[in-house]
Parts: C-alpha cells; sequence; structure tokens
C-alpha cells in the first residue's frame, strides 16, 4: 500500500511576502489537494504565474500528511521541528 502523501496548494494576498500571514483567509484560492509533490509543484507554479503582477500574492504547498499524522512526521520535517522546538524554548 503506498503512502498517504497529500499536499494542499492555495494562496492569496500577503502582509509580508516572507511570511505567511495571508491578509483574507476567508477568501484563500484554494486550488486543491494532489497526491503528490510533482503535481503539487506542477500546479503551485501555474497558479503562482497567474498572477505574477500582483507583488503581495502568494502560493503555498501545504503537506497535509505532516498535519494529518503529526506524531509520525517523515525524517526532514522532525529536524525542522526540533530546530523550531529549541528555538522556541531557548
Amino acid at each position: 500500500m503506498s503512502e498517504n502523501l497529500l499536499h494542499l496548494v492555495m494562496g492569496g494576498e500577503v502582509a509580508d511576502l516572507s511570511g505567511n500571514e495571508f491578509i483574507d483567509p476567508d477568501n484563500l484560492d484554494v486550488v486543491g489537494v494532489y497526491p503528490s509533490y510533482d503535481k503539487a509543484l506542477r500546479t503551485w507554479q501555474g497558479a503562482s504565474h497567474t498572477h505574477v503582477d500582483e507583488a503581495h500574492y502568494k502560493y503555498v504547498i501545504v503537506h497535509l500528511n505532516r498535519r494529518i499524522d503529526p506524531d509520525n512526521p517523515q525524517d526532514e520535517f522532525k529536524k525542522g521541528q526540533s530546530y523550531r522546538q529549541k528555538n522556541i524554548t531557548a
């Protein structure tokens, strides 16, 4: 049985391009959920390209498998999570 690796592609206007604070979360452009990162990436590229002239519009890929099962993250996510935990408690 293959792993359930779902990816959400969504976007909207952000307050700061370096962050992920969406100005109007009620009106996010939820593009869709994809079964592989490659499909999500291609969709993200297309969605981002449609808003290339809007400077504060940003699309992101959310790794839903990491949100569905946070107790069993993938190895690369565990490394990032432990890094964040150290910085939060310090």
